[in-house]
């Protein structure tokens, strides 16, 4: 359709209510970021003038120009039409998943001892562990991002498996796919190498360094450049901070619940905030341009 700008708004302004008014008058628009606003278009002046109208009159939207149900239309998007726009974080489900069915949920050492940070075996009642040395000289370089794969339980595969569909998918619309898989390679890198370092050859894995990571880039990135697809639900950035600090504790490993890879999850939100920092300035000069 032709382009007719009828309005304009800052990027941290919610058009989502306004919009759906629009759809349901069936008036057809367009948005789209530029510069450092929202812009919705229309295809002609007439129509313009009638939506700036609409807009200063009602910019939450008209409910008496809208359904019934539209309130809880606009209130959240389906599953399907979320899954539509994020086919990586899907596919990176998919793949724990996989691996989670490969290896029996952590316990089908056979294969789990393939997607290991280090190579080890069992004898009896112990476990050996090989080096980093003996990673790299035998080039399985792989090790230093399975680990992510790894989950050891149903509730921890079901746990992070939903924090990553609820911050990935997010990344993902905002940033795109590709952008998604690198930030999610290097937040698995940094957990895992975290975890080494800090905790030495030992048996460990899943998505929560990744979780941390993707929680602190959009973190900073919504706190440098506010965007509706990086703000958080309320209190989910404080109660995981202090889910971190309760693990630092070692209040679960004295209960005997299992270790915790505290190591992993620092590393993680280390590397997000790093990336959240660089990304949310590089977004925040782009929208002064």
């Amino acid at each position: 359709m032709s382009a007719v700008i009828a309005l304009r708004a800052p990027l941290d302004e919610d058009l989502t209510a306004f919009v759906q008014s629009l759809r349901s008058l069936g008036v057809a628009h367009r948005v789209a970021e530029q510069g450092n606003e929202q812009v919705l278009w229309v295809p002609d002046e007439q129509l313009a003038a009638q939506v700036r109208e609409l807009y200063a009159r009602a910019p939450q939207g008209d409910p008496g120009l809208q359904p019934a149900h539209a309130s809880a239309q606009r209130a959240r998007p389906g599953f399907l039409a979320q899954a539509k726009h994020s086919p990586l974080t899907l596919l990176v489900l998919a793949l724990t998943l996989l691996v989670a069915l490969l290896t029996w949920g952590g316990e089908n050492y056979d294969a789990v001892r393939w997607l290991s940070f280090v190579d080890f075996h069992i004898d009896g009642q112990y476990i050996y562990f090989g080096s980093f040395a003996q990673v790299i000289d035998s080039g399985q370089w792989w090790r230093l991002l399975t680990p992510m794969l790894l989950h050891f339980g149903l509730l921890h595969l079901a746990m992070n498996s939903l924090w990553y569909w609820e911050l990935g998918r997010r990344i993902e619309v905002r940033q795109g796919a590709v952008m998604l898989l690198l930030l999610t390679l290097w937040f698995g890198l940094a957990a895992n190498v975290a975890q080494y370092v800090y905790g030495g050859p030992a048996l460990f894995g899943g998505l929560s360094g990744v979780l941390y990571g993707l929680l602190g880039h959009c973190w900073l990135f919504q706190w440098l450049a506010p965007n509706a697809a990086y703000r958080l639900p309320r209190g989910v950035l404080v109660s995981m901070l202090i889910w971190l600090l309760i693990c630092m504790t070692g209040v679960f490993e004295l209960l005997q619940f299992g270790a915790i890879a505290n190591a992993a999850h620092v590393g993680g939100l280390i590397a997000g905030c790093l990336t959240g920092l660089v990304g949310g300035l590089l977004a925040r000069r782009l929208q002064r341009r």
